[in-house]
């Protein structure tokens, strides 16, 4: 059996934790994100900094090396994460996500190899589903054969974030011959195994300093012994155990990078001097500024409903988490825009901060899944409801 979080949180701790998060975003972790501006890459130092503060495993159960913080709470710890630098967000992110795929289908054995060490921060896992050939889901390509105790993966993944410098990917496939999701499978695979291409892919506009990977897979053995639950469930373990918590996680993302725009444009406002009066005394502005204050606080409480809803096990909660993602995004993008936009020209420059704001936020217009594709969940579970 094993172990679950907690609903509830000790809130000495919980804000000891917060506000530890806070100042680190506004410190530290701002120095990093010049650091990673500057190289084009995330400095390994990042990296142990966050495993030292005990970052990797914020909502993961104790028995694990976790802090049980609860899966809503733990989206208040996000929201601080995503006014920082994208890649910061980003590893934080994924290292508080994959676990939970693996574990959800993980026999004894599967969770002291992979889970444990994911949540602890000993072992990197690249979540692989994304094809260049494929739309995502069960239009997947690549296919395994069982060859007695080993599977022969052949196929492509790309845009797969940390898929460079990862230990494991959790990667999903389908059995030759099949279709639809019942062939699914999901297999954990070495980043070293025999038969595999890396490529790392060329810079994005922003997040800078992720690296991601295309990947060329080529009859490589995978063995058995690395598959997640049974054959034809590998999207019950990519949709259930991340896909539909790290929408909400993203979405929240979304709110802490909106935040952060709405803080600089208000502060900008505040400061800035035409004509003899603030910007911040400028009736278009005061409405911008308005605007961006609801659009905020809107999509925070459906992001958080959508938490709640999952973390009980509502019915609802994919839907829920495809409106939460699609409706965070839109907010994003009137936020940024509204908040370059009282900066003025000089917010396009690179020295002003919501620039890099600005490009990292087009980013979530595509992670976990496209506008498109959460209008067609949500779409699906409506017409389904009536049906």
């Amino acid at each position: 059996m094993k172990p679950k979080t907690s609903s509830a949180v000790d809130e000495a701790s919980f804000s000891a934790v917060k506000a530890g998060i806070a100042e680190f975003v506004a410190g530290q972790g701002e120095r990093y994100a010049d650091q990673i501006e500057r190289d084009g890459r995330v400095p390994e130092e990042l990296r142990a900094d966050l495993y030292e503060r005990g970052y990797f495993g914020l909502c993961a159960p104790k028995e694990y090396g976790g802090q049980a913080i609860p899966f809503d709470r733990y989206l208040e710890l996000m929201e601080l994460f995503s006014m920082s630098h994208g890649s910061i967000r980003m590893i934080v992110h994924v290292a508080n996500g994959v676990w939970r795929a693996i574990d959800r289908f993980a026999t004894a054995e599967q969770r002291r190899r992979f889970v444990v060490p994911a949540v602890t921060g000993d072992l990197r896992v690249a979540f692989a589903l994304t094809e260049p050939t494929a739309g995502t889901g069960a239009d997947l390509r690549s296919t395994v054969t069982r060859v007695g105790d080993d599977y022969l993966l052949t196929g492509e993944k790309h845009l797969i974030t940390f898929g460079v410098a990862c230990d494991y990917w959790l990667l999903f496939a389908r059995m030759a011959g099949s279709e639809g999701k019942e062939g699914t499978i999901a297999l954990m695979v070495d980043r070293h195994t025999p038969g595999v291409t890396v490529t790392e892919m060329p810079p994005t506009m922003g997040v800078r300093g992720t690296d991601h990977a295309h990947l060329v897979f080529d009859n490589a053995p995978v063995p058995v012994a690395n598959r997640l639950g049974e054959e034809g469930r590998g999207l019950e373990v990519a949709f259930g155990g991340f896909l539909t918590p790290s929408r909400i996680s993203v979405a929240m993302s979304c709110v802490g990078l909106a935040r952060r725009a709405h803080e600089l444009a208000v502060d900008h406002a505040l400061g800035r001097e035409t004509f003899g009066r603030k910007l911040a005394e400028r009736q278009a502005v005061r409405f911008m500024i308005a605007e961006n204050a609801t659009d905020l606080e809107a999509t925070r409480q459906l992001v958080l409903h959508a938490a709640r809803h999952w973390q009980s096990g509502g019915p609802d909660a994919e839907a829920l988490s495809s409106m939460a993602k699609l409706h965070a995004v839109d907010a994003l993008t009137r936020v940024t825009d509204r908040s370059l936009q009282i900066h003025g020209g000089i917010g396009y420059w690179a020295s002003s901060p919501i620039e890099r704001v600005y490009r990292d936020a087009r980013a979530q217009r595509f992670e976990e899944g496209t506008n498109e594709i959460q209008k067609t969940v949500i779409a699906r579970a409506e017409l389904g409801r009536r049906k």
